[in-house]
């Protein structure tokens, strides 16, 4: 397994003072087999008010908080050590066939998968991405192949630039235009699979970022990150796909959590009482430790 030093610092700044404000945190690595928390720790300034740990609807760890002094600006740390080394899958032919998931999951060993099958809010079954995903599964293919050639086909025919898109851009638009970030790419696959009827889950996480030969790493410079949980059957369980950057996820990969789509599973939500207008700012350091 490979391990991990997460250092992951968000900031917001508001142009007038937020009097008082509540905040959800889906920042807690998750402890799954392949991937093992060391230690994490939290930390919010200003202080808070009131502050509780527990899970959420999937299962991962959420933090709430009250903050009751009046700010300008509010930062959260994430610190953590994480050991990661998820399993590799199944050879492909060794998969059933895509029509044989897709029915598996109206029965009962389905019952894990099935609402990842329907529609959300974010990651619709749109036509278009279930036309595109379509032409990865020719009938009686083996579920991995198929996932594996869509991976593929979206590493080579969409392009990462950011700025392109919001996190509300719809599917359609991604669709259209070719271009975004990973957080779109992994809208259109799940929303292209869920579009012919396989279970697809939003991934949350960090991916280890490499300079160019001869550079120096840039502190801060990984990144949020997001791929597809991709559901084999009611044998073989789920396998994380990166469409990004055309990777099976193995150890190069730190998984905060999973949900329907980025709503589900968004790193810092909050209700605030003043503001006015925010910036956002975020720093992530993913290094081997």
């Amino acid at each position: 397994m490979t391990r991990y030093a997460l250092r992951h610092v968000t900031t917001y700044r508001y142009a007038t003072p937020v009097d008082l404000a509540q905040h959800m945190l889906h920042l807690s690595p998750r402890a799954v087999p392949g991937q093992a928390v060391e230690s994490f720790a939290l930390t919010v300034s200003p202080g808070t008010a009131h502050r509780s740990e527990g899970e959420d609807h999937f299962g991962n760890g959420v933090t709430w908080l009250s903050v009751e002094t009046p700010h300008v600006a509010l930062e959260v740390v994430l610190d953590a050590v994480v050991r990661v080394g998820f399993p590799a899958p199944p050879a492909a032919g060794d998969t059933p066939s895509w029509e044989a998931v897709r029915d598996a999951v109206d029965g009962i060993a389905g019952v894990e998968a099935a609402e990842f099958a329907l529609p959300s809010p974010l990651a619709p079954a749109d036509r278009g991405a279930g036309a595109y995903a379509a032409q990865s599964f020719a009938r009686g293919r083996p579920v991995l192949a198929g996932l594996l050639e869509l991976t593929a086909r979206m590493k080579r025919d969409f392009v990462f630039k950011p700025g392109v898109t919001t996190i509300s851009t719809p599917v359609s638009q991604v669709l259209a235009t070719r271009a975004g970030v990973c957080q779109d790419f992994a809208h259109v696959m799940i929303a292209g699979l869920r579009a012919i009827g396989l279970p697809a889950r939003y991934m949350s996480g960090y991916v280890r970022t490499r300079p160019p030969p001869g550079q120096a790493r840039r502190q801060g410079a990984d990144q949020s990150h997001a791929w597809v949980g991709c559901w084999l059957g009611p044998g073989l369980g789920w396998v994380d796909l990166d469409p990004t950057n055309d990777l099976v996820v193995q150890d190069e990969h730190v998984l905060l959590g999973w949900g329907r789509d980025y709503a589900d599973i968004s790193p810092v939500k909050g209700i605030l009482l003043g503001g006015g207008k925010q910036t956002l700012g975020v720093s992530v350091d993913l290094v081997e430790a």
